[in-house]
């Protein structure tokens, strides 16, 4: 399974810091959750990632 492989799963996706003074991404499928942990730093780095990725995905958008 890739990037462009389309699946017909339905998840829950929730972003919010912790207690701890972590960010956390959690994903939940079914009966799976995957919890993940990021110090702030590294939450801002996948942040600049998901907004480069829309960028990319809008110009594609734009050529279609």
């Amino acid at each position: 399974m890739g990037i462009n492989t389309e699946r017909d799963i339905e998840a829950n996706l929730q972003i919010g810091p912790t207690d701890q003074a972590m960010v956390r991404i959690f994903v939940a499928a079914g009966e799976f959750e995957i919890p993940m942990d990021f110090e702030p730093e590294e939450a801002e780095e996948i942040a600049e990632e998901i907004r480069a990725a829309a960028a990319a995905a809008r110009k594609m958008k734009g050529r279609r």
